[in-house]
C-alpha cells in the first residue's frame, strides 16, 4: 500500500521573502507569525519577508523562521486532508516533525526552537568552528580516512545526507586538514560551508545543558504519526525516546540516508518536503530515484498541490 512521508527542512533552506505570500493568504500563518513576533527581540516577519540575507542566515533567526513557516504549511496541508503516514525533519526540521506529530503544540515547539537557536549561537561564539561538504566518497570511506588522519582538533561526520554526500564538522584547522586528506583520497568535491558554527559536533556541547533542561520541562504527548529520528534513523512513537533523541541530535550526526532508506523499507513511495527550499527533495532523489518527490514552500504551491502531475 502506498505511504506518504512528510519531510521538514533545516538550516540552509532559508531565502529572503519566504512566508510572505502565506502570511498574506493564510489565517494560520498570520497567527503563527504574529505570535512568534512577540517572542523574539528582533522582527521575525521583517527579516523573513524582506531581509537582509545576512540577518536571516544568523542561527538565532534562521531556525525560528524556518520552523514557523514549516509548521504553518503543515497545518494548511492538514486542513486540505493532505496527511502523512510518517514524519522526519533534517536537524532543526526534527522539531517541526515533532510538532506535526502532535507531541508538542506550536507554541511549545517554538519555545524549544528559541532556546536551541540562541544556545547554538552562543556555543558557536564560545567554540568557533566550521563545516564542509564532501561529495563522491561513501560514509564508511570518510569515516576510515578521518580515523587514520592526524587532525589538529575535533573533526566528525555531521550529516549523512546521501550515499555519496556527507558533511563534516569541527575545529576550523581540523576541518581544513580533513578537506585536504579527503580530496587526496578521491572526493569529487570538497566545499567549506558558509555556516555559523560546527553543528552536530562536540563543539555544540555548551548548548546542551540549557536545551536539555527546557526539553525536560515540557510534557511530550504520544505522537499520532511515527517520527524517524536523526540520531538513529529509526521511527519511534515513544515520547521519552523523542525527548532523548532531540537532546542527542545537538552533538550527533544526522543520519538522513538511513532515515529515507528505512522509510522506503516501511512502504514510503511519496515524499513531500514541507517548508522553504528544495534541499531535501534533492537529497531524496539521490537516495531513491523511483519515488514521487514534491515540495510545498509557497501559497501557490499549496493551492495547486496534487500528487499526480
Amino acid at each position: 500500500m502506498s505511504k506518504v512521508a512528510f519531510l521538514f527542512p533545516g538550516q540552509a533552506s532559508q531565502y529572503v521573502g519566504m512566508g510572505l505570500d502565506l502570511y498574506n493568504n493564510s489565517e494560520i500563518a498570520r497567527k503563527f507569525y504574529d505570535y512568534a513576533e512577540e517572542k523574539f527581540n528582533f522582527s521575525l516577519k521583517e527579516i523573513s519577508f524582506y531581509g537582509s540575507l545576512r540577518e536571516l542566515t544568523e542561527t538565532r533567526v534562521t531556525q525560528p523562521a524556518i520552523f514557523v513557516l514549516s509548521v504553518a504549511i503543515f497545518e494548511e496541508l492538514k486542513k486540505r486532508n493532505i496527511l502523512p503516514d510518517m514524519l522526519a525533519g533534517h536537524s532543526l526540521g526534527e522539531y517541526s516533525a515533532v510538532v506535526a506529530a502532535g507531541c508538542l503544540s506550536f507554541e511549545e515547539g517554538l519555545e524549544l526552537v528559541k532556546v536551541r537557536s540562541e544556545q547554538m549561537q552562543v556555543a558557536s561564539e564560545k567554540k568557533p568552528g566550521t563545516m564542509a561538504a564532501i561529495v563522491g566518497l561513501s560514509y564508511q570511506k570518510v569515516k576510515e580516512i578521518l580515523s587514520k588522519t592526524e587532525l589538529p582538533g575535533i573533526c566528525t561526520i555531521a550529516n549523512y545526507n546521501s550515499p555519496v554526500q556527507l558533511v563534516i564538522s569541527g575545529d576550523k584547522k581540523a576541518i581544513q586538514a580533513a578537506m585536504l586528506a579527503l580530496k587526496s583520497a578521491g572526493a569529487k568535491r570538497v566545499i567549506e560551508l558558509s555556516v555559523g558554527g560546527a553543528f552536530h559536533s562536540p563543539l555544540m556541547e555548551p548548548a546542551y545543558e540549557r536545551l536539555s533542561e527546557t526539553i525536560d520541562s515540557m510534557e511530550f504527548k504520544k505522537p499520532s504519526i511515527p517520527v524517524y529520528m536523526n540520531s538513529t534513523g529509526l521511527p519511534t512513537s515513544d515520547p521519552g525516546e523523542i525527548k532523548q533523541r532531540l537532546k542527542e541530535q545537538l552533538t550527533s550526526p544526522v543520519l538522513w540516508t538511513t532515515i529515507i532508506e528505512n522509510m522506503i523499507d516501511n512502504g514510503a513511495d511519496k515524499f513531500l518536503e514541507v517548508g522553504p527550499g528544495k534541499v531535501l527533495q534533492g537529497l531524496v532523489k539521490r537516495i531513491v530515484s523511483k519515488a514521487t518527490i514534491k515540495g510545498v514552500s509557497t501559497w501557490e504551491e499549496l493551492e495547486n498541490f496534487q500528487w499526480e502531475g
